[in-house]
């Protein structure tokens, strides 16, 4: 994805005027690039379907497994599916090429993140491989479904389902930003999950690590040049856009806020809380994001004034909306939880620490409400947890 400086002095006067003949000249490039996937390095969703009777055609050998069968392909890696037939145990294959991969994806650090900050809430890397032609495997537990599958497939969560979602996820966050470990592209479709019911034995890992920065790992850039090409379309937060390089954890935390948001107001159809348009550019999203939070200046941000693409273009000033707007079909305490992820000013953005305890409390008291769930106050801990 190009910078923000280029593209908005290439396409500020659209912005100015609404971007109406911004979107007639997208909508004509539609059909050019309709064989590309605006999420490419996801791969298509997972389907339960999946796990049925596999394909009677043999699958291939790849280092030590046989009988692998294609599952999906990304930007820089395949997945395979393959059972061990010593074990009921399911198996999903990454096979990569580093030498071809470009920055920031590297699978080499992602086996390394992997061992490093190993929890019962991140996938599990349980083996690696060195193969040749420079291949390198990582091989992980597959999982049925991710929560983009659940979403977007207008299923309705239970919110028992729904809470132990949320739970998990921020159990994973707060153990990776302990470690200064940033995830960097926090999205519905990279949250896995081990059942689509809601039992206790359901478990959601979050997954998916090619492009993850740890801060002593030899392949992670120096912490004030960060890479900005981060992130997917609507969950990128706006530092990203305007170009901060020394951004931190926040960043997971502001798509949090917006995965969070699609569980409860968006639960049972289609929706985001930002659009970044068909082609998911840039500027669709910065549009987005001040149509629906408001344009901001640098009381609103303080840190804008020092973002490197900041004040090169002078934008619409379009109103803040209110969060029961916004949110309409989400409790109040919900909407409150997603106010305080999803803020311009990244220091203000809860951390995720601040919403999890190890216990299984919740250490926010805007968290134990996420649209339908009552608040029950622990006498002894003094902490809020889910009922």
């Amino acid at each position: 994805m190009a910078g923000c400086n280029g593209f908005l002095r290439s396409y500020g006067n659209y912005f100015k005027d609404a971007s109406e003949d911004y979107y007639q000249r997208c909508n004509a490039k539609v059909e050019e690039y309709n064989h590309l996937d605006e999420d490419s390095d996801r791969g298509s969703p997972l389907e339960t379907s999946d796990l049925g009777e596999e394909p009677s055609e043999p699958g291939q050998t790849i280092g030590p497994y046989t009988n692998c069968k294609h599952y999906t392909t990304g930007l820089f890696s395949t997945i395979y599916k393959t059972r061990l037939a010593s074990s009921p145990q399911t198996l999903a294959l990454k096979l990569t090429t580093p030498s071809q991969c470009q920055p920031p994806h590297n699978p080499k650090r992602e086996a390394r993140i992997l061992t490093t900050a190993k929890h019962p809430n991140i996938i599990p890397l349980l083996e690696t491989h060195a193969l040749p032609s420079s291949h390198l495997l990582l091989v992980f537990p597959f999982q049925p479904l991710d929560l983009a599958t659940l979403l977007h497939k207008h299923q309705q969560l239970g919110r028992q389902q729904a809470r132990s979602i949320v739970r998990d996820l921020f159990s994973a966050l707060a153990h990776l930003h302990s470690l200064g470990i940033i995830h960097r592209d926090i999205k519905p479709s990279n949250i896995l999950l081990s059942s689509a019911s809601a039992s206790a034995t359901s478990t959601a890992y979050l997954a998916d690590f090619g492009i993850a920065y740890a801060p002593n790992d030899p392949a992670s850039e120096p912490t004030d040049q960060k890479i900005t090409d981060v992130g997917t379309t609507c969950y990128r937060p706006p530092e990203l856009l305007f170009g901060r390089k020394d951004y931190g954890c926040e960043i997971d935390l502001w798509a949090a806020g917006c995965v969070v948001a699609e569980i409860v107001e968006g639960n049972g159809h289609d929706w985001s809380l930002f659009d970044a348009g068909e082609l998911g550019s840039e500027l669709a999203l910065v549009k987005s994001i001040f149509e629906t939070l408001g344009t901001p200046d640098e009381v609103v941000w303080p840190d804008a004034r020092d973002l490197p693409d900041w004040g090169k273009m002078t934008f619409v000033k379009f109103p803040r909306k209110f969060w029961d707007e916004l949110l309409p079909n989400t409790s109040s305490d919900g909407r409150d939880l997603v106010s305080q992820l999803v803020r311009y000013q990244s220091t203000e953005r809860l951390s995720a620490a601040e919403h999890y305890h190890p216990s299984g409390y919740l250490l926010s008291q805007t968290f134990v409400q996420i649209g339908f769930y009552k608040r029950q106050k622990d006498p002894i801990a003094g902490y809020y947890k889910l009922d």
